[in-house]
C-alpha cells in the first residue's frame, strides 16, 4: 500500500483531452482547494476512510478502506470546484486511486445524507451543476440519451455481460448461483408474475439485447419489443432469427409513447430510469392505456428513498456526464403517487432484491476488468475503462449500501 500511495503516475501523458476535455488540468481555484481539503478531512473522519497523500500525511482512521490521492493539487482544485463530478473525473485522471473501490465509494454512499451540514445542505442548489436542456427526455433528446449509452458497442457490452446479454440486475437463489442462472431466474421470474403463457400477447418497453422477449416467446407468447437504440434492436432481432423465433417476436426502434394497441402482459425492465420525471406520467399513462382487461404490468425498477430524489432530482452529476444522460432514478413512493394521480392501476406485488444488484455488478465488474484487452482491441482507450471501472464500482457500492435498491414490481388494473 505504500507503494500506491507513494507513486506519482504522468497524469496528463496518459489522456486524450481531445476525446476527454473535461479533465485538462482544473484551473487554480485556491479558496474552494483549500475549503475541499477541509471537507475531505472531515469526510475521512465521518466516515471511516484513510486518505494518503504523497508526502506521506494521512488523515482518517488507520484501518479504513484506503483513498490514495497522487496529485493533491489538481485532486482538491477539481472537488473544489465541481464537486461529485469533480471527483469521478479526478478517478478518470489517475489524480487519486483506491485498491479498496468499492469499500470507499460504499463508506461515502453510507453517509451521504450528512456528508454536507445540515445548515449548508440548502445551497445545494446553487453550487451543484444543474442538469442540461439538452438532455430532456422528449422524443429526440430520449433517442439522443439511449444512443450516448446503449449504442457504444454490442461488443463492448458483450465483455461483461452473461450470455443471455442481460443488462439488469439477476437474481441470485443463493451463493453457488451462476450469473446466467440468476438472469434466468429474474426473468422467469417476472413472466409467472405476469402470468406469460401460451397465446400472450406482449409488449416489452426497452428491449435490451432481446432475453427477455425470447423467453416469452419461448413459452409461445407472441411479443412486440420497443427500443430506442439501433445496435440493440440490431443484435436482438438476430438473435430471435438464429432462435427461429421470427414470426413470434417483432423488434422495433420506437419510441414508448408511440405504441398503439393493447396486449396482455406488459414488461419494462430498468428502463423507467431513463424516462424522466416531466415524463413518468405518460409512461404510465401509455402502460395503462396498452393494458388489456385483466392483464398485468411487470416492473423491474432501481430506486432511492424518496427523500434523496427530492433533494437531488435537479442535480446534473458525473453518472450524467459521463454514463446515462438524462437519467433519474425514482422513487417507490414517487411511482405509487404517479401511478395513483394518472392511471387506473395499481401495485398488486413487490420484491425487492438489492444484495442481488451488489453481486451482479461484482460479477460484471471482474468480467470487465478480465476483458481489458479485448475492450482495448474495441477502441476503448485506458480512460474509458478507468471510468467505466469507476462506474460499476460506484454502482456496486450504490446497492451495498442501502443508497439504492431494486425491486419487482407487478401492476394491475384496479377493479
Amino acid at each position: 500500500m505504500s507503494v500506491i500511495a507513494h507513486k506519482k503516475p504522468t497524469v496528463q501523458a496518459a489522456v486524450d483531452l481531445s476525446r476527454w476535455p473535461g479533465l485538462a488540468p482544473p484551473s487554480p481555484a485556491p479558496t474552494r482547494t483549500v475549503l475541499a481539503r477541509v471537507f475531505l478531512r472531515r469526510v475521512a473522519a465521518q466516515t471511516g476512510i484513510r486518505v494518503d497523500l504523497p508526502d506521506g500525511r494521512r488523515f482518517g482512521p488507520d484501518e479504513g478502506p484506503v483513498l490514495t490521492v497522487h496529485v493533491p493539487e489538481r485532486f482538491f482544485a477539481r472537488l473544489g470546484v465541481s464537486g461529485k463530478i469533480g471527483f469521478g473525473e479526478s478517478y478518470m485522471a489517475r489524480e487519486w486511486d483506491s485498491i479498496d473501490l468499492v469499500e470507499v465509494l460504499e463508506a461515502l454512499a453510507r453517509h451521504a445524507d450528512s456528508l454536507v451540514p445540515r445548515p449548508l445542505q440548502h445551497v445545494r442548489r446553487w453550487y451543484e451543476a444543474r442538469q442540461p436542456t439538452s438532455e430532456e427526455n422528449d422524443r429526440p433528446g430520449a433517442a439522443r440519451n439511449i444512443a450516448r449509452h446503449y449504442d457504444l458497442s454490442n461488443e463492448l457490452f458483450a465483455t461483461f455481460l452473461d450470455d443471455s446479454m442481460t443488462y439488469s440486475s439477476a437474481l441470485f437463489s443463493d451463493e453457488h448461483t451462476t450469473l446466467d442462472r440468476a438472469q434466468a431466474h429474474k426473468i422467469e421470474r417476472l413472466l409467472d408474475a405476469t402470468r406469460v403463457e401460451p397465446g400472450t400477447r406482449v409488449l416489452e418497453i426497452g428491449t435490451g439485447w432481446g432475453e427477455l422477449a425470447l423467453g416469452a416467446a419461448r413459452r409461445g407468447a407472441v411479443v412486440t419489443s420497443v427500443t430506442l437504440s439501433e445496435q440493440q434492436a440490431t443484435l436482438a432481432r438476430e438473435r430471435v432469427a438464429a432462435a427461429d423465433l421470427d414470426g413470434m417476436v417483432d423488434i422495433r426502434v420506437q419510441d414508448y409513447r408511440d405504441v398503439v394497441g393493447t396486449f396482455d402482459a406488459i414488461l419494462s425492465v430498468e428502463m423507467i430510469e431513463a424516462v424522466g420525471e416531466r415524463w413518468w406520467p405518460t409512461y404510465f399513462q401509455t402502460l395503462d392505456r396498452c393494458l388489456a382487461p385483466g392483464g398485468r404490468i411487470g416492473l423491474q425498477a432501481i430506486t432511492m428513498a424518496h427523500e434523496r430524489l427530492l433533494a437531488t432530482r435537479s442535480s446534473w452529476t458525473w453518472i450524467h456526464k459521463y454514463i446515462f444522460p438524462g437519467g433519474l432514478i425514482p422513487s417507490e413512493q414517487a411511482i405509487r403517487d404517479t401511478v395513483a394521480a394518472h392511471t387506473q392501476l395499481s401495485i398488486a406485488d413487490r420484491l425487492s432484491f438489492r444484495e442481488d444488484y451488489a453481486t451482479t455488478l461484482d460479477c460484471w465488474q471482474k468480467r470487465f476488468n478480465d476483458a481489458a484487452d479485448e475492450v482495448h482491441r474495441l477502441g476503448f482507450d485506458k480512460t474509458f475503462r478507468r471510468m467505466w471501472s469507476f462506474y460499476l464500482a460506484y454502482s456496486e457500492a450504490g446497492f451495498r449500501s442501502g443508497y439504492l435498491d431494486v425491486v419487482q414490481l407487478v401492476l394491475s388494473r384496479n377493479g
